[in-house]
């Protein structure tokens, strides 16, 4: 289905593109540090395994989802400028 000038499937390509900008985004800051030991907010130990599966992680699992809600409701705009989001 055509929405207004963009052609088909036109939304999902905005979003795929921005989850990939995020993603390339986390992976640039994560790239070549080294994982901690202590949470940098908590001090709690960070499990081997999290280190682990994600190298250079600085943040424990409570930590790092409180630090992922609050930068959600700060980004919650369509960055892109779509003429659809321009609208609302």
């Amino acid at each position: 289905m055509a929405v207004g000038w963009t052609h088909d499937g036109a939304v999902h390509e905005q979003i795929e593109a921005s989850i990939q900008d995020e993603v390339s985004r986390a992976r640039l800051s994560l790239a070549g540090t080294e994982s901690l030991s202590h949470c940098e907010d908590c001090e709690e130990p960070i499990p081997e395994p999290r280190r682990a599966a994600l190298p250079g992680v600085r943040r424990c699992v409570r930590c790092q989802a409180a630090l992922e809600t609050q930068q959600i409701h700060r980004s919650l705009y369509n960055r892109r400028g779509s003429k659809d989001s321009q609208l609302r």
